[in-house]
């Protein structure tokens, strides 16, 4: 068995003067750079941290390539997990966890086996399912550029970080949802751990509609992401919006909405570059939770007039919050889907002096002002919402210095995939706010229910694919671009030290993070496909059938004789 073994390569960090200099280049070249012109940048500016890692893509180099063959232990088909607390989302219990071919084969105390199994000893540690991340953004062309995590790099951090599966977000193009998931077929060739994919709606016509039928029933989505802002390219109108959330319905397949006001963002993006406001900063001013809360409301009213549950993602205000929390209250069946940069960070970043920093923050809807974060924690912790996310959608410095004096410019979008496990346990685990349960819930059970591949995914069950990490509860470890596993040069969590680390990740019943390093393989990971008619569905057929007993309509009016 070959495996790749993952380091880092040497980094490099524009400063202000740099990306002035990117800006004139750019300029010269009609804003845009050419591909030898970023390379020769990346080359120009000095390194920020000499590391002894060099990372290894499938087949393609990326800074210094050093692949091996390794003959670790990884690779074992056969593995025991001894001594540890097995936490599922209802359970937790001291128990041994045996491994067979990929599958979970016996959670019981004290298992006993032969010499030809690995075992690994995970006493006083945790040993719960991997992470399901229900929200990323892998090799996806967006503002004139394309992340910079591709399948294989970032499934590679999110291994490293305890996340096993994830579901990214296949962009039509033209409006094509077949496509789309052609070219994300080909995008995730070298995946190193389970994807699964949700579908965005750009347009809407009959073809779009019948496309979505052969998405459901063949290709395996059953989940559909309606854009309500960025107007002139991905935003759809209210007329859309309940088209398509009637076909979602009609098929069992969940809408997910980015609600933000997009007209409503256009203008306020208009009104900073007229009060001379371009830098990072004025992203955040021209998209103001208000936006947010209102779109949320209206995607939630929509909903509720077509009687279809509905998945709100990146929820990053408490105005958003609040509709959610309203909705759910009144019985309607919404999910709320928080992400970790909006749980843990704050917009003040945003008007940092060095563009850089600034710009790095920059995602939609925005990172909102203090006080958001806790409020979003706190309904986390109470079931207002129900799972974490992370929006993971990397671009570098070079990338974003393409907005250096547009703030419109900027592409969107964090880092994430890594560090969610990390930062929801540091946030609400030791903090106290969730139960250890509940973090297997937040951030991989409820997940694997929502989108239908439970209990196959996000729980430790006999029959279970091996997805499982061990944590360490009492290890600490600073978040650092110089240490994580993205091809990003920055990292929205610099600096800061979380208690808790993931020390063992074993996916697909292979070890691929143990003691600091990774072993991953190139196309191992496999496409799971996600059946329709989640458990949101249930009874709605009733409800609808109470809602037409409800119209005492027709009536048949009698007609006046003259």
């Amino acid at each position: 068995m070959v495996y790749w073994k993952i380091e880092y390569p040497t980094r490099h960090r524009l400063t202000h003067d740099a990306c002035l200099m990117i800006h004139s280049m750019a300029s010269a070249f009609t804003h845009q750079l050419t591909s030898v012109a970023l390379l020769l940048l990346l080359l120009y500016f000095p390194p920020i941290s000499e590391s002894n890692n060099l990372f290894c893509d499938a087949g393609s180099e990326y800074g210094g390539l050093q692949c091996g063959i390794q003959s670790s232990s990884s690779s074992s088909a056969k593995i025991l997990i001894k001594g540890g607390t097995v936490v599922n989302a209802h359970h937790q219990q001291i128990a041994d966890v045996y491994v067979e071919d990929g599958i979970v084969v016996a959670v019981q105390p004290n298992i006993n086996v032969g010499d030809d199994v690995k075992v690994l000893d995970a006493t006083g540690k945790f040993v719960m399912p991997g992470g399901i991340d229900p929200h990323t953004h892998l090799a996806m062309e967006f503002m004139g550029s394309e992340t910079i995590d591709d399948f294989f790099s970032g499934q590679a951090a999110a291994l490293a970080g305890g996340t096993t599966m994830h579901i990214d977000f296949v962009i039509p193009i033209n409006g094509s949802l077949t496509a789309g998931f052609e070219a994300y077929e080909k995008k995730a060739k070298n995946s190193c751990m389970d994807y699964g994919f949700h579908m965005a709606i750009t347009k809407w016509d009959e073809v779009v509609s019948d496309e979505m039928e052969v998405m459901v029933k063949e290709k395996g989505i059953n989940s559909f992401k309606f854009f309500m802002a960025y107007k002139g390219s991905f935003m759809i109108n209210d007329e859309l919006l309940i088209e398509g959330f009637k076909r979602c319905k009609s098929l069992g397949a969940l809408a997910m909405v980015h609600a933000e006001n997009g007209d409503a963002v256009f203008e306020g993006q208009k009104r900073m570059i007229e009060l001379g406001i371009n830098g990072p900063e004025g992203h955040a001013l021209s998209r103001p939770p208000l936006l947010e809360g209102e779109a949320t409301a209206r995607a939630i009213r929509l909903a509720e007039f077509v009687n279809t549950p509905l998945y709100v993602v990146h929820v990053m205000s408490v105005d958003a919050m609040e509709e959610i929390a309203k909705a759910r209250k009144a019985g309607q069946r919404v999910i709320g889907e928080p992400v970790v940069s909006g749980l843990v960070l704050d917009d003040s970043w945003l008007w940092h002096s060095d563009f850089v920093t600034a710009a790095k923050y920059v995602m939609s809807p925005p990172i909102r002002a203090s006080g958001h974060n806790k409020a979003l924690q706190a309904a986390l912790a109470t079931g207002i919402l129900q799972l974490v996310g992370t929006d993971h959608c990397a671009f570098n410095s070079t990338q974003k210095a393409f907005g250096i004096d547009d703030f419109r410019k900027i592409p969107n979008g964090v880092n994430g995939i890594e560090e969610r496990m990390h930062l929801v346990w540091d946030t609400m685990v030791e903090s106290g706010q969730i139960s250890v349960t509940d973090y297997v819930r937040l951030t991989s059970t409820e997940c694997a229910r929502i989108f239908n591949v439970y209990p196959r995914k996000g729980a430790i069950l006999v029959g279970s694919d091996a997805d499982i990490i061990i944590l360490n509860p009492n290890s600490s470890f600073e978040i650092t671009a110089r240490s994580h596993h993205s091809r990003l040069d920055t990292n929205v969590y610099e600096g800061r030290r979380v208690k808790g680390k993931v020390e063992v990740t074993i996916a697909g019943g292979r070890v691929v993070w143990e003691n600091d390093e990774l072993k991953v393989v190139p196309g191992s990971g496999k496409y799971i496909e996600m059946h329709p008619f989640n458990y949101l569905f249930h009874g709605l057929d009733k409800a609808d059938a109470k809602y037409l007993s409800s119209l005492q309509a027709p009536v048949k009016h009698l007609k006046s004789s003259t």
